[in-house]
């Protein structure tokens, strides 16, 4: 049971990381950023007509230039690219945060376990790692994504399942620090079980670690997922960033110089990606001051 004074510690600690993070200015660029984006993907249904996936009653000419009545021009439907540009962030988003916790999640659970058992066991979950990790993460991914269903979840976990490498070894570096610490003698010694420790010792140790790579896995995982729609194996159904380029692909934008359709979903996908690496800086340094400041 949590008491009000572990409440009022993590009040405190909570306090003590928002202070240090205001000092990161490039962090603090990449946050607001990401809360912009944020606030706009949420209100996209009150700000645009429909989630426009339909071609039937697409409101203008195909492949309009940017006008008065449409921003960002139109696609080879007629569809608003301004529309589909923030549609699509919703998609990019959440495949991007998904994902991430699913990798991140997995190379946690890998990390910890070879850590603190050690022996054969911890050996050969290593040894799968490393398989993984010299393995290109990318054509893993189109791999899954070819041989499963065309699907937003087959997207998340092809991104999931072939990018925790980096993040099991990182956290089993760490666990084996926690654990030649005296308190974890101490707690084996008052009779702590492997879950105990594990759990109560260990995963709030790793933690920041595990916070941090959450925060830098999220750029690389939106950039993988633009790069297999673009690639034609993400889910039809849906817009997302990465579907605009391969349908701006499709249309002959690129040999045409329709620059409008090009445009605006790599730029976002860049600055999405600029600013959740940003802010993934920032808190490594926070959480580890030895790294440096950032800024």
């Amino acid at each position: 049971m949590t008491t009000p004074l572990v409440w009022a510690r993590r009040r405190d600690s909570l306090t003590r990381f928002w202070g240090t993070y205001r000092q990161q200015r490039t962090g603090l660029w990449g946050l607001t950023a990401l809360l912009v984006i944020g606030a706009v993907a949420l209100a996209t249904p009150l700000l645009t007509d429909g989630d426009l996936r339909s071609v039937a009653d697409a409101p203008g000419g195909p492949l309009e230039a940017p006008s008065g009545a449409f921003w960002l021009g139109t696609d080879q439907f007629g569809r608003s690219l301004l529309g589909l540009l923030l549609w699509g962030a919703r998609i990019s988003l959440a495949v991007g945060l998904l994902a991430a916790v699913l990798s991140v999640g997995i190379g946690t659970l890998v990390g910890v376990i070879a850590g603190h058992y050690g022996g054969w066991f911890a050996t050969a979950l290593m040894r799968v790692t490393d398989w993984f990790l010299v393995m290109p993460a990318l054509v893993l991914a189109i791999v899954l994504a070819t041989v499963m269903s065309r699907s937003l979840w087959t997207v998340v976990i092809a991104i999931g399942v072939t990018s925790w490498p980096t993040t099991a070894r990182l956290v089993r570096a760490q666990t084996l620090a926690v654990e030649s610490r005296p308190y974890i003698e101490r707690a084996k010694a008052l009779g702590g079980g492997h879950g105990h420790i594990m759990s109560r010792h260990v995963l709030p140790n790793v933690m920041p670690l595990v916070l941090a790579q959450t925060t830098l896995g999220i750029s690389t995982a939106i950039l993988t997922e633009a790069t297999l729609a673009f690639l034609g194996l993400g889910d039809p159904a849906v817009v997302s960033w990465g579907g605009m380029l391969q349908d701006a692909r499709e249309a002959g934008a690129v040999s045409s110089g329709h620059w409008w359709y090009l445009a605006p979903p790599g730029v976002a996908i860049a600055l999405v990606a600029v600013a959740f690496t940003l802010c993934g800086r920032a808190v490594e340094s926070v959480l580890n001051p030895r790294l440096g400041a950032v800024r």
